[in-house]
């Protein structure tokens, strides 16, 4: 642990100029779980640390200075700038993981935040261009129309989506499937998981051959031959090109035509309706919280009276939160995603007029996946970086890292609501009298 401590100038000693890292030290009170050098030739924390970081350019400290929150660590993280060490660039978890344990920032007081300011130079308080794999921030991106309009929200799924078909197959593995898993075992793998996630939401849709399917924000089809192969007649939709075209080869591949068709589109253009179910499995997040009312309704006109809607997303663990998603996951991930709690979403589905029969959390369960994605890109690292480049398998490394502490401290969560069409009668004839799945 480091201790540094601000030491008082004299009445004729000049005011000294802090390397970058005491200013380091300063802003986390001299404790610092990891080791921390810097381009100046400064350094902190302990020297057998388990895990490092190198500040590596000036670029990097102004990226550092000038991001709110985590962007400007990404900022750096992206750009080359700030070099892990001790971990693999494909899932940097272990070291996020001390950071979050251990390292407080705090704002020290005002006078020795002005001499942090003029020891790291004013020059590096004016923001630069960012790494060209950041997207816009909110106020520019309204040039490609109103917040979840349908060319704002096609663009957005494009950022994440359409990065390249060969990149997801080498992360998700054989399934396809970028959605959180559902592990019968601790010890089962991640394609077994992802078969398993398909027949809970399967059996909760009571779905038998001959029903009618449509699953919406559809990936690349996982649900939609899921339930072909069981002889449900299944419509996907995506709004990812990249998406649409591999599951249609998928579907030729296994000669499923006569039951699964997936399209290209935006889900509010589906016309068909009176189908048996219907499963969005990953597509609330995109949806903004202000638009679940119009969500909620379109899809149970989708519905036939007392079929069923299974809403599988990530919640926050309340109901209170801003809904925005800020700094590196806006930027870089996921923009103009949104997330709320599971008491938001099952209130505005309750309130449009769908009866929720059953939620469950299955937050363990997203920890495991993500951690198995990481696994899967750290193994086929020097193939993702020849296709996609060094900085974007960077961005997914740590954004799945991350994403993975977050699920596992229980910050973010995932919540599979079950919801039926409630006409004046319902008929619940056919309904046991209690859940039959088990996760």
């Amino acid at each position: 642990m480091t201790t540094f401590k601000e030491r008082p100038a004299t009445a004729t000693e000049a005011p000294a100029r802090y390397s970058i890292a005491q200013v380091l030290e300063i802003f986390a009170d001299g404790r610092l779980p990891i080791r921390f050098t810097a381009y100046d030739g400064s350094s902190a924390g302990p020297e057998d640390a388990a895990f490092g970081l190198e500040l590596k350019t000036p670029r990097g400290l102004t990226y550092l200075a000038t991001g709110r929150g985590d962007l400007g660590l990404a900022r750096a993280y992206v750009a080359g700038d700030l070099e892990a060490h001790g971990v693999h660039p494909g899932d940097p978890y272990e070291l996020l993981k001390a950071l979050t344990d251990a390292l407080v920032f705090k704002l020290p007081p005002p006078a020795v935040l002005a001499r942090v300011i003029r020891s790291i130079g004013v020059e590096h308080l004016w923001p630069i261009a960012p790494p060209p794999q950041e997207a816009a921030p909110r106020w520019r991106r309204v040039a490609g129309g109103l917040r979840h309009s349908k060319a704002r929200d096609a663009e957005a799924i494009h950022h994440h989506y359409d990065v390249s078909n060969r990149f997801y197959e080498w992360v998700l593995g054989s399934s396809m499937t970028y959605t959180c898993a559902c592990y019968p075992r601790v010890d089962a793998s991640l394609d077994e998981a992802q078969e398993n996630k398909y027949r809970l939401v399967f059996e909760k849709l009571r779905l038998k051959p001959g029903d009618r399917l449509l699953d919406v924000g559809c990936g690349w089809g996982g649900m939609v031959r899921y339930a072909a192969r069981r002889g449900v007649k299944a419509l996907g939709v995506t709004l990812s090109t990249e998406q649409a075209s591999w599951a249609q080869r998928a579907i030729a591949t296994e000669s499923l035509e006569h039951d699964a068709e997936v399209r290209y589109g935006d889900y509010r253009d589906v016309t068909e309706n009176g189908f048996d179910a219907v499963s969005s499995i990953g597509l609330l997040e995109h949806i903004g919280v202000r638009n679940y009312p119009d969500y909620f309704t379109f899809l149970q006109s989708r519905l036939r009276p007392d079929g069923l809607l299974l809403n599988h997303c990530i919640t926050r663990s309340d109901n209170h939160s801003e809904g925005s998603a800020r700094g590196f996951i806006d930027r870089y991930v996921f923009p103009d995603g949104e997330l709320t709690g599971s008491g938001r979403i099952i209130s505005e589905a309750q309130d449009v007029g769908l009866e929720v029969l059953h939620e469950e959390n299955l937050r363990p369960h997203y920890a495991l996946t993500l951690r198995d994605w990481c696994a899967n890109l750290v193994d086929n690292w020097d193939d993702a970086v020849a296709e996609v480049g060094l900085a974007t398998a960077k961005v997914w490394g740590l954004y799945m890292a991350g994403s993975r502490l977050a699920f596992e401290t229980g910050g973010i969560q995932l919540h599979q609501v079950l919801a039926a069409r409630a006409d004046e009668e319902p008929d619940a004839s056919d309904l046991p009298l209690r859940p039959w799945w088990t996760p």
